[in-house]
């Protein structure tokens, strides 16, 4: 899924140019290039499916060329996880009636990518064997309020797989600090695995609108009528998110608790920690940045031409295509305000 328009980085991240498209971390890969990379000793390129926005389908093209065209899925309008992923899954099965599926962000860090697949790849044996849904799970390491939860029950038997109990919204401090206490709640990551008949049928049964509508474009796949079927069809889906539409409803939802070093580089805040520091605790994104006692920073401008920053603590610097912010990190929640 890539999508999403990353409007909590800008200037980084712009609706024109969003942060699965940009090297975040400054390795020379974007995200997305960094999660098909992830994925790649499990999944040959072929089999590789994309869903995003219309407008991102050439830059999807450019920064992943070894991806068959038909397979980058063009959004016409965002209608939320469910019908994206129902999108996907529908055009697979057209083509692959069997196939099992991994489901993810495109723009999500990972740092024990064996570890990560050995989870993926576990997940993907199980689903394949019976009606049966696995969601990744991040054992936690911190209160986190950002996050949702997933309240998962005791390991099957020989097995490091659980049956999800419930699913929690993101908590406020004193919620998120008993269930790290408690020791079986863990983080969604939206990471999804399924046979395609499971999440079909799943889809059929709980949200038969849903699955109406993905029948009527099916029937155009793979045709030279699909992207006029598409454009006509998909904008009238439901928003609504898988979470909502699948996994709080059946009752065969399976969760494996993972630490493989993952984060959603969901803020300005958490990328300041997945980066390195100077002796000052600064972090930077850049070749031509340069700091004078300055403390706690994180600062993102690989492409200026020279940046020099005096005095500055605990704050964000960016630049990007001539778009320059300037925010403490403490208020980095009020940039979507900032910039509206």
């Amino acid at each position: 899924m890539a999508g999403g328009i990353g409007s909590r980085f800008w200037p980084m991240s712009t609706p024109e140019y969003p942060k699965q498209f940009v090297d975040v971390m400054g390795c020379g890969k974007t995200m997305i290039q960094m999660t098909v990379e992830r994925f790649a000793p499990i999944c040959p390129m072929k089999n590789f499916w994309i869903v995003t926005s219309a407008s991102y389908v050439p830059i999807v093209r450019k920064q992943l060329p070894e991806i068959p065209a038909e397979n980058i899925l063009a959004e016409p309008c965002a209608r939320n996880t469910a019908p994206c992923i129902a999108y996907a899954c529908w055009k697979i099965k057209a083509k692959h009636p069997s196939a099992n599926i991994v489901v993810t962000p495109s723009d999500a860090l990972v740092i024990d990518a064996d570890e990560f697949r050995r989870i993926i790849r576990g997940a993907l044996d199980f689903t394949s064997k019976g009606k049966r849904i696995v969601t990744v799970g991040i054992k936690p390491t911190r209160p986190e309020t950002g996050y949702g939860y997933i309240a998962a029950k005791e390991a099957l038997p020989e097995s490091e797989i659980c049956e999800v109990e419930s699913f929690r919204e993101k908590p406020d401090l004193a919620t998120a600090k008993k269930y790290l206490a408690d020791g079986h709640y863990l983080w969604t990551a939206g990471i999804f695995v399924w046979n395609v008949d499971t999440i079909v049928e799943s889809l059929r049964s709980f949200t038969p609108g849903l699955a109406e509508k993905m029948d009527r474009m099916s029937k155009a796949f793979y045709t030279r009528f699909e992207s006029e079927t598409v454009e006509d069809i998909f904008p009238t889906c439901e928003k609504i998110s898988i979470d909502y539409a699948v996994m709080e409803k059946a009752d065969y939802i399976y969760t494996w608790p993972g630490d493989f070093g993952w984060s959603d580089v969901g803020t300005w805040g958490s990328l300041w920690t997945l980066l390195a520091h100077d002796e000052n605790g600064n972090a930077v994104v850049g070749e031509n940045v340069h700091l004078y006692d300055c403390k706690g920073c994180i600062v993102h401008a690989p492409d200026a031409k020279s940046v020099v920053l005096e005095g500055i603590e605990d704050s964000i610097v960016v630049e990007r295509d001539g778009r320059v912010l300037v925010c403490r990190l403490s208020e980095e929640q009020r940039i979507k305000d900032f910039i509206k």
